[in-house]
């Protein structure tokens, strides 16, 4: 029962929501994270944090930065229909339509060494 909560708990967050759509479509680091959502470094590192301890992403260091994706290898199934299930429901929230606008010009080298 505790792993379902956190799965659950994890995903009661709006912004929690926009991240998992964001990484649905690719690796985003910290940096782009916070300048998609307009919330602070702080507040991305800790709904990453829940994500990741839910089971829905891992990260991987590429030189410099940490890249947040989606954790397609989790064995949990539940994790797997839940983001095919928010992404469909999503799919046309005008929020995430925004944000999935903002990714494709969303650029790590301007904002993260500023």
């Amino acid at each position: 029962m505790e792993e379902l909560t956190k799965i659950y708990s994890a995903l009661s967050d709006k912004n929690r929501l926009r991240i998992l759509i964001l990484l649905l479509r690719k690796s985003l680091c910290v940096c782009e994270l916070q300048s998609i959502l307009k919330v602070s470094l702080s507040t991305v590192s800790k709904h990453l944090s829940i994500l990741k301890e839910a089971g829905f992403i891992i990260d991987e260091k590429d030189k410099k930065w940490v890249n947040y994706k989606i954790d397609r290898l989790n064995p949990n199934p539940l994790i797997h229909q839940l983001l095919i299930s928010t992404e469909i429901f999503l799919k046309d929230d005008p929020i995430i339509l925004e944000d999935l606008k903002k990714i494709v010009v969303v650029n790590r080298i301007e904002i993260c060494s500023n």
